[in-house]
């Protein structure tokens, strides 16, 4: 008879050491004005954009413990790519200046056209330190084209010893480290009194919903992850969570089951990086209802499709589901010609 490991999360998330960057854990707070608007379920909200550092963010989680070893081992540089408005590339560029680490960031240009004239100039990219550009290439090469996550190398003209962060620093160690979350929300929603129904977020690189696929599957078994495609990509992005939720779970000692990823399309609108009229509702509700800002890129597409599926009836309201919020408010200062709020 095969024996269950039933080891707590935490106790299997306390091997993997941290640097301590992210100011954790991060708030789970009700959001009782926008439950009313919607007429339920009761809603709340876990604020991984309160994570601290250049603006705060859900990728300082995974940074906290992809880096740990390379930092240790005496890395003087840090080398990432990503989009012109990329959070990942505002919280990488934050942690090298935290750090004292040089700071290499290749920004892919003519994934999406330029959405309105302040687009290249703020937000963001307002935030990050001098870049290099790089044509943009289809979803699925991201991760590859920025290098494994540990390997390190003399590079003339960019540092003695490198570290490369994969794109949105999604790999089976950032998704381990986002396993995290569910270590908190199991903690917080006990001492609040109720079970999540589920927790829903945007989704993209995967590695975000692939640490809350295996954590629920260790401490929360009942609740179901939802995950936004914002990509307009979603049986790309399924395959990247699936794969990266594997590794995750081998790491971790965890039991997977394909079963468990959910992906939801339909909420991308036009394309990525392209807000729509669902998109822009959803950055004035949480505005308005809750004191929220949204980004029109992430977390707006997110609650975007988590209001449709409130509306289409998907849970009951008596019920509880928590969305997460990634942070990326300051995109919204590159997109604020386009938004009409």
């Amino acid at each position: 008879m095969t024996q269950i490991d039933r080891k707590p999360l935490i106790d299997r998330l306390a091997t993997f050491p941290r640097l301590g960057l992210a100011d954790l854990p991060t708030p789970l707070e009700p959001m009782k004005r926008l439950t009313a608007h919607l007429g339920g379920p009761r809603l709340w909200i876990k604020r991984d954009d309160a994570t601290g550092l250049g603006f705060g963010g859900n990728k300082l989680r995974k940074l906290d413990y992809v880096l740990h070893d390379a930092v240790l081992e005496g890395a003087d540089t840090i080398v990432s790519g990503g989009v012109v408005q990329s959070n990942s590339q505002r919280q990488v560029a934050a942690v090298a200046a935290k750090l004292g680490l040089a700071c290499h960031l290749a920004v892919y240009h003519g994934r999406l056209a330029p959405p309105t004239p302040e687009y290249e100039t703020s937000g963001n990219a307002f935030l990050k330190p001098a870049v290099r550009r790089a044509p943009a290439r289809r979803a699925m090469d991201r991760r590859p084209q920025c290098g494994h996550p540990h390997a390190r190398r003399r590079s003339p003209g960019i540092g003695a010893q490198a570290v490369f962060v994969p794109y949105g620093v999604s790999n089976a160690l950032g998704a381990v480290a986002y396993a995290t979350t569910i270590s908190e929300i199991e903690q917080q929603a006990a001492l609040s009194g109720f079970q999540p129904a589920a927790i829903v977020h945007c989704t993209g690189s995967a590695g975000t919903q692939a640490g809350l696929v295996v954590g629920a599957a260790v401490a929360m078994p009942g609740t179901r992850i939802v995950g936004i495609d914002i990509d307009a990509e979603p049986a790309r992005v399924r395959a990247d969570v699936v794969a990266l939720a594997r590794q995750a779970a081998d790491m971790l000692g965890a039991g997977f089951d394909e079963a468990m990823v959910e992906v939801v399309a339909g909420h991308a609108g036009p394309a990525y990086g392209v807000p729509h009229e669902a998109t822009i509702e959803a950055i004035r509700l949480a505005g308005k209802s809750e004191a929220l800002a949204l980004d029109p890129v992430y977390s707006g597409k997110g609650l975007a499709g988590l209001i449709a599926m409130i509306r289409q009836g998907r849970w009951r309201n008596d019920e509880d589901v928590i969305f997460l919020h990634t942070g990326g408010a300051p995109a919204l200062f590159a997109y604020q010609s386009a938004l009409g709020i």
